[in-house]
């Protein structure tokens, strides 16, 4: 299924949440107890929420990414605000990594018009998206594609990527936790991620509001090691003050007017 704009507002307030029961929910949206209801068990059925007695909570796996289309839906209007804030900071002329996300390939999205970009990338989305741009020079690592979401992961990706130095490596991750570690679900994506950073001048991530305090299995790194972090929103305590203390540049994406 695809949500309607109500049930999209509804599955990220339950991500924020954790959990809600059904007479919060009917209440937040100002729409009837039955219409609540009717949604929830539309969207637990399509995998977006896992249902209990009396109300709704969100997907809580440590073990698995919520699946790529799904992701595509869920807060895409945030990722939308962030991919323009991104691009807007990243210079014509330069090299960039792009990893696997649809974050980043909401940011290729936003780089069709830029010129003298050199993209290294190891998401074959990213790279059908910037080869419409004759402007911009795209390399494809090599390795294992992914049939669910035609990411390109493995030793021979990580290989690949170590023959570069980029001036930006943009990465995506699924968690960011209380104490500033990284978290993702594949440990061979993650193995990935690890050389985009140490083979990048600066690292930048993007990543929505959703991922904080987010369960995922795998660590990726610190957000020590980050050098700009582009998100919706302001986020909330303790993260302000941990990225202070990383000196870690924090972009908010204004929302659209």
């Amino acid at each position: 299924m695809t949500p309607n704009p109500r049930q999209l507002q509804l599955i990220e307030s339950v991500q924020s949440l954790g959990s809600a029961s059904v007479e919060m929910l009917a209440d937040r949206f100002e729409v009837t107890l039955q219409t609540v209801r009717r949604d929830v068990k539309l969207l637990a059925a399509a995998g977006f929420l896992v249902r209990f007695h009396g109300g709704v909570r969100a997907l809580s796996s440590t073990t698995e990414n919520i699946a790529y289309r799904k992701r595509q839906i869920l807060n895409a209007q945030a990722k939308q605000r962030i991919a323009r804030s991104v691009a807007n900071a990243i210079p014509d002329g330069c090299s960039l990594i792009l990893n696997i996300g649809t974050t980043t390939e909401a940011v290729a999205q936003e780089l069709l018009n830029r010129k003298g970009l050199r993209v290294i990338t190891n998401n074959l989305n990213v790279a059908a998206i910037l080869s419409d741009n004759a402007d911009c020079e795209v390399i494809v690592a090599g390795g294992v594609v992914r049939s669910r979401d035609r990411g390109i992961v493995g030793e021979a990706t990580v290989e690949f990527i170590k023959q570069f130095k980029v001036d930006i490596g943009l990465i995506g991750i699924s968690s960011i936790e209380a104490d500033g570690t990284l978290r993702d679900f594949d440990y061979r994506e993650v193995k990935v991620s690890r050389a985009i950073i140490k083979h990048s001048r600066q690292v930048w991530l993007a990543a929505d509001s959703s991922k904080f305090n987010r369960p995922a299995m795998v660590e990726l790194g610190h957000v020590n090691e980050l050098d700009r972090f582009f998100t919706d929103k302001t986020p909330p305590e303790p993260f302000t003050k941990l990225f202070e203390n990383a000196g870690l540049q924090c972009d908010i994406a204004q929302a659209d007017v």
